[in-house]
């Protein structure tokens, strides 16, 4: 997550997002860089305009709520649901109760 930080940190400051710059953000956060993650973000994010991506990040954040109850008519009872849960969570864990014999 530290190489995703130092990419936008460095182009919230208007710097190339390459594997050098990559390597120097790392460095100073006082960790060795893995050389793997910096080469592999480079070269992902060289493709990407990261002002775009970071819009559609946040318009998907601020989606509007799915409504409480259903549009067709009143809402289902909140006893109903919690007694099939527990149904189908017993069934599964004599599922895996049988992978253990």
């Amino acid at each position: 997550m530290e190489y995703i930080y130092a990419a936008l940190l460095l182009h919230k400051m208007g710097k190339p997002v390459n594997e050098e710059n990559l390597t120097s953000v790392v460095k100073a956060t006082g960790v060795s860089p893995d050389e793997v993650k910096v080469k592999a973000l480079a070269s992902a994010l060289s493709e990407v305009n990261i002002d775009e991506a970071l819009k559609n990040a946040a318009t998907m954040a601020m989606a509007p709520a799915a409504p409480s109850a259903p549009a067709g008519g009143a809402a289902p009872k909140a006893e109903e649901k919690p007694k099939e849960d527990e149904k189908k969570e017993e069934e599964a864990l004599q599922g895996l109760a049988s992978l253990f014999g």
